[in-house]
């Protein structure tokens, strides 16, 4: 044993002290005697360089981690900023930039040019989410490379991409514009394609006293603007186009109400079989008679339906009318089951299946055969469709409606698709007869089409017929239906039962 006089013991008891302390470097002396007492002052040594080699490997561990920590801080920072598959600012980025440009604008306020490209939606229902994907990246590459350094080029979701210029005037921006313009007219090469992909852009000043959402505002404005002139354009925000846009947002709360408190109207064009002269069916088109506007047209507000997502409403609006109103001529004793109506349904119905149980509906409400009801789709739409069209495409089919290929001939060289696809006939666009009768080699050319319709087992319609030399020209050629001025302009449904019965003699049995 060891003296309680020792004076190691109070070395001892002070290490142990300094130890708890926190001081790990701190040693105690060991004496030359090698006793019990140097032992325990060994043992608490030994004790204090395990405690120091796991304080040190633990601060280090603590560094690691909150490296890391701040490593991922910033990485949520920047993904809080950036665009995911682009790699270009956001939103918020966007608004952040244009704050702080206007803040520090001086004689000349910064600029915002709002891009959105033309033709995205049909790359992408057609060719896939990856294409499209690829698309944008090339996109937001090419206006990168067409902008200043100092520019910011953001891309706020889907197909609309924006860049903040600070500093700079409307005219040296909008030579920026026409730049990123330019550099979309070349192909987007894809896996085994290429394709392109026009833009129109909009162009805002900033001013006193505005703020970064007003000046967003105003160049979505002038970019609906581009678009109303067509695609690959640029347009500077005027005070006027407000009063534009306010008139057609109304003009689009006005169509809404008309397609569900039944403010449209429909008329019907015969299609005749040029044979007999027989009414086989007509063509139901929209009218929307507005009550302060007057007759407004098709070309006009069906346009407007599809910007502002009303293009379904107003499809099923005139589905139900338009079968609704054969179910009375037939009730009528007006038509027989030979008889049918056309009904122009848009790519966006294809993409939707409830469009099939909504077809499904109509037809059991009202008792109509499917026969006598026919479905025509563009041929772009059916051509560029998805699997999903091609699906629905299918399940109208087992309907047992019919399908029509509409505007054929208008937008592809190639009719081999057609042999793939499961539609009855097409109505051959008005443009392939416009020089029927005057045109020496026109009939040659019609033979020839109607030759390749029927080699895929398909029958024609012939619309756009505006003279009795060119009905008798394609009755010549062998062509059965027709439609056109020439038979009738479209008419209410009130004049239609007068049209049938002025059919020739005979034409119905």
């Amino acid at each position: 044993m060891f003296a309680d006089n020792d004076p190691r013991l109070s070395q001892l008891l002070e290490g142990i002290v300094r130890l708890a302390s926190g001081d790990l470097n701190s040693r105690i002396n060991v004496s030359d005697a090698r006793d019990e007492l140097d032992a325990i002052i060994m043992g608490t040594n030994l004790l204090a360089e395990d405690l120091q080699i796991i304080y040190e490997e633990l601060e280090q561990r603590v560094q690691v981690r909150t490296q890391l920590l701040h490593e991922a801080h910033l990485e949520m920072q920047k993904m809080a900023m950036q665009d995911p598959l682009t790699g270009l600012a956001n939103r918020s980025a966007l608004i952040d930039a244009l704050r702080a440009a206007i803040e520090d604008s001086a004689d000349e306020g910064p600029v915002i040019l709002l891009m959105d490209l033309d033709a995205f939606k049909s790359i992408n229902d057609s060719l896939g989410h990856t294409a499209g994907d690829q698309v944008l990246v090339t996109v937001g590459e090419r206006v990168r490379a067409a902008v200043r350094d100092t520019d910011v080029v953001a891309r706020l979701g889907g197909d609309e991409f924006a860049i903040v210029m600070p500093a700079v005037s409307a005219d040296q921006a909008a030579i920026v514009g026409h730049r990123i313009l330019a550099s979309l007219n070349d192909p987007i090469e894809l896996p085994g394609r290429s394709v392109r992909c026009g833009a129109s852009i909009g162009l805002s000043v900033g001013g006193a006293g505005q703020t970064p959402e007003d000046m967003l505002m105003e160049a979505d404005v002038a970019m609906y603007a581009s678009k109303a002139e067509g695609q690959n354009r640029l347009h500077r925000f005027e005070p006027g186009l407000l009063l534009v846009r306010r008139l057609r947002s109304q003009l689009v709360e006005d169509l809404r109400t008309a397609i569900r408190t039944d403010g449209l109207t429909l008329h019907y064009q015969p299609v005749v079989e040029l044979g007999s002269g027989r009414i086989e069916g007509v063509e139901a088109l929209v009218r929307w008679n507005h009550p302060t506007r007057g007759l407004i047209m098709p070309d006009e507000f069906i346009p407007l339906a599809e910007e502002a997502g009303l293009i379904s409403e107003l499809g099923l609006w005139v589905l139900r009318a338009s079968v609704r109103q054969l179910r009375e001529w037939i009730a009528g004793q007006f038509v027989d089951q030979r008889f049918s109506v056309r009904i122009n349904i848009s790519a966006t119905d294809l993409q939707s299946l409830q469009f099939i149980e909504d077809v499904r509906n109509v037809l059991k409400e009202t008792g109509v055969r499917p026969e006598q009801v026919v479905l025509e789709l563009t041929e772009v739409a059916i051509v560029k469709g998805n699997e999903l069209d091609r699906y629905s495409l299918g399940g109208l089919r087992g309907l047992g409606v019919g399908i029509e290929i509409d505007d054929f001939g208008t937008g592809y060289s190639s009719i081999s698709y057609l042999r793939r696809l499961p539609v009855d006939r097409v109505k051959v666009d008005r443009s392939l007869i416009d020089g029927l009768g005057t045109d020496p080699g026109q009939p040659a050319l019609v033979a020839a089409v109607l030759q390749l319709i029927r080699a895929c087992g398909l029958e024609a319609v012939w619309e756009g017929v505006e003279t009795a030399e060119q009905a008798e020209i394609l009755r010549g050629l062998g062509c059965l239906s027709a439609q056109g001025y020439y038979f009738s302009r479209p008419v209410p449904p009130e004049q239609v039962p007068d049209l049938l019965a002025a059919q020739p003699e005979g034409a119905n049995q």
